[in-house]
């Protein structure tokens, strides 16, 4: 009898998982953005028992990773697990939209989020505040200065009316929630580094953001089938 070692076994697995079109749906569908368990059934018209059942077959497999809101306790996102992306490889169809990134102070989260994306696509990026501090947090310049991110001659910018033709990505649970965030929206659930004030903690926050960047830039094509 053949022997396969765990790492072959673990992709087959993963691989047997995806076969299920409702998966590979939920998968597509995080590949972007965050989502509650309720918005994903509601994108994709799947039953909640039903979706329960698959989002626990993914977990099992190590695909996605749940968290608790920041904003509303009683909430949870789903989100994929970053470890085990370039098994799958790109799952959806993307166009080139200028994004904007929201946060409540404008002060740390969506600033460095805007000006990653710039940086590492090439493509136009701002950010916004639904409360705009009255300056950029001195930790997130600082965290900005350590890892080379550009946010120099920037300042904290109130939330007007949301242009057409822009996709917008909430990185703040709690501004993600307030909004009411439409279902095409994107959600990066990011926690806030403000409370802390450490640096560690604004340094954790380019980190995260620099892989979900890199999730987008890895996993979307363009409708010409190059990657965006």
């Amino acid at each position: 009898m053949a022997r396969y070692s765990s790492e072959l076994l673990r992709r087959a697995a993963i691989h047997s998982a995806l076969g299920e079109p409702a998966r590979l749906a939920i998968i597509d569908e995080l590949s972007v953005s965050d989502r509650s368990p309720r918005d994903l059934g509601s994108r994709l018209h799947i039953p909640s028992n039903l979706l329960a059942h698959h989002l626990d077959t993914l977990e099992n497999i190590g695909l996605i990773l749940r968290s608790t809101s920041s904003g509303d306790a009683r909430r949870r996102y789903i989100r994929l697990d970053p470890t085990n992306l370039h098994i799958i490889g790109p799952r959806r169809v993307s166009t080139r939209k200028p994004l904007l990134f929201l946060c409540t102070h404008n002060s740390a989260r969506s600033q460095l989020a805007a000006a990653i994306w710039q940086a590492r696509t090439g493509q136009p990026a701002r950010s916004a505040g639904t409360q705009p501090a009255a300056h950029i947090h001195r930790q997130a310049i600082s965290a900005a200065r350590r890892n080379r991110i550009d946010i120099r001659d920037v300042a904290p910018s109130a939330l007007g009316k949301i242009p057409r033709n822009v996709q917008v990505v909430t990185v703040c649970d709690l501004v993600h929630e307030e909004l009411q965030a439409p279902l095409d929206w994107w959600h990066w659930s990011i926690p806030d580094p403000v409370p802390s004030g450490k640096p560690k903690a604004f340094d954790a926050v380019i980190a995260e953001l620099e892989v979900r960047v890199n999730q987008v830039i890895n996993s979307t094509v363009t409708d010409k089938g190059v990657k965006s």
